[in-house]
C-alpha cells in the first residue's frame, strides 16, 4: 500500500476518533440523565420555614437539623410511644449522629422530600434519636439490625412495634430503588400493608426476635465476673494482629481511634507485664498528635482520618463533638511505667476539656 494512502486513512481514523469523543461528551453533558433530587430546607416568601416539627425544642445538634423536616418527627419520650399506642401505628426510628454523611444524605434524599414525607406520616409515628445523646436506645436497636442483616450502621433505620419491640430494620436507604436496595417509596407501602393485613404476624415476629436478642445478652458475663487470663490474652493478640506498626492505629483506613482499645492494653500491659501493648498504645497516641487528626488550635481529636498515615482529617468533625480523651484519660495510673514525653505533655495540656 502507497505510503500516502496510509497516512490518508490514518488521518480518516485519527478524525473520526475526535468527533467520537466531541459527541460522546455532548451527549453526556447534554443528555437528562435521571439523577436523585436533593431537597432543601423549604421556606416560604417571608423567609420562615414551610415545616417545623417537635425537633425544634431539643438541643441536639443532630435533632435540630431534622427540626425543618415535613417528616412529623419526634424525639425518643413518652409522647411518642403513647402516640403509636393509641393510634395502633408502628413507630418508624431513625438514629443518627450529627457528623455522619450518609445521615445528611437520607434526610436531604428522603426526610425533606414531601413525598416521602407525608408517606410516613401517614403511615408511623416517626422518631428520631442522636445516637450521641442516646447511647442506650443507639445499642439496643443496633445489636437488632446486625443480628438480622449481618452488619450494621449510621443512619439506623428500625421498624418498631407500639410497644418498641423491632420487627424490621436496616441502615441507609435511598428514595428510590438503586444500588441494589430497596428505596424508601417501595418500602413503606409494603411495610404499611403488612402491618395492615398480617399484625399479628408482624408482632409474633417481633416477640420472637426480642426473645432471642434478650437471650443472647443473658449469656454475657456479669459485670463483676472476673475474666480468664486466656481471654485476655486472646483479646490482646487479636489487637496486635490489626496493628498499623509503621503509622499506628488498628487496621485500614478510615481509621477510627477507639479509646476502649487503647484502655485495655494499657490494662492488659500493667497485668502482664507485655511490653508491646504499651507500644502499640504510645506508636498510636505519636502518630495521632503528629498528624492531621489533632486539632493545633482548639485540642482534642478528629474522629477519623480518612488516610492510613491519619495526615488528613476527615469532613467528620464538629466543635461539639470532639473525642474528648486526651492522654491523661488513658488510665496511667495503671500503667507506673508509662512516661509522659514532651508530646503528651504538649497534647493533653489543651485536651482536658468537658463536652
Amino acid at each position: 500500500m502507497p505510503v500516502a494512502t496510509r497516512f490518508s486513512k490514518i488521518k480518516v481514523m485519527y478524525w473520526l476518533v475526535i468527533v467520537g469523543a466531541v459527541a460522546g461528551a455532548l451527549v453526556y453533558r447534554l443528555w437528562p440523565f435521571p439523577e436523585t433530587p436533593v431537597f432543601a430546607d423549604a421556606k416560604n416568601e417571608d423567609g420562615t420555614h414551610k415545616h417545623t416539627n417537635r425537633l425544634v425544642n431539643e438541643k441536639s445538634p443532630y435533632l435540630l437539623q431534622h427540626a425543618h423536616n415535613p417528616v412529623d418527627w419526634y424525639p425518643w419520650g413518652e409522647e411518642a410511644f403513647d402516640k403509636a399506642k393509641k393510634e395502633s401505628k408502628p413507630i418508624f426510628l431513625s438514629i443518627g449522629y450529627s457528623t455522619c454523611h450518609w445521615c445528611h444524605v437520607m434526610e436531604e434524599e428522603s426526610f425533606a422530600n414531601p413525598e416521602i414525607a407525608k408517606l410516613m406520616n401517614e403511615n408511623f409515628v416517626n422518631i428520631k434519636v442522636d445516637r450521641e445523646e442516646r447511647p442506650d436506645v443507639d445499642r439496643v436497636y443496633m445489636n437488632f439490625v446486625v443480628a438480622t442483616t449481618g452488619s450494621g450502621g449510621w443512619p439506623m433505620t428500625v421498624l418498631l412495634t407500639p410497644d418498641l419491640k423491632p420487627f424490621w430494620g436496616g441502615t441507609y436507604f435511598p428514595p428510590d430503588a438503586k444500588y441494589g436496595m430497596p428505596g424508601m417509596k417501595q418500602i413503606i407501602p409494603q411495610i404499611a400493608q403488612a402491618w395492615q393485613t398480617d399484625r399479628e404476624k408482624v408482632v409474633a415476629s417481633a416477640n420472637e426476635i426480642t426473645q432471642q436478642l434478650q437471650k443472647m445478652a443473658a449469656v454475657a458475663l456479669d459485670a463483676g465476673a472476673e475474666l480468664e487470663k486466656g481471654a485476655l490474652a486472646k483479646g490482646y493478640q487479636q489487637l496486635a494482629a490489626s496493628f498499623d506498626g509503621e503509622l499506628g492505629g488498628f487496621g485500614q483506613a478510615p481509621k477510627f481511634p477507639q479509646p476502649v482499645n487503647l484502655n485495655f492494653l494499657l490494662h492488659y500491659h500493667h497485668r502482664s507485664g507485655e511490653k508491646q501493648a504499651l507500644e502499640m498504645v504510645l506508636k498510636t497516641l505519636r502518630e495521632m498528635a503528629k498528624g492531621g487528626m489533632y486539632d493545633q488550635l482548639g485540642g482534642g481529636f478528629h474522629r477519623s482520618a480518612p488516610t492510613n498515615a491519619g495526615s488528613c482529617r476527615t469532613s467528620r468533625r464538629c466543635s461539639t463533638i470532639r473525642l474528648n480523651w486526651p492522654a491523661s484519660t488513658l488510665m496511667p495510673t495503671k500503667s507506673p511505667r508509662m512516661s509522659f514525653t514532651p508530646v503528651w505533655r504538649a497534647t493533653s495540656s489543651i485536651t482536658c476539656f468537658a463536652t
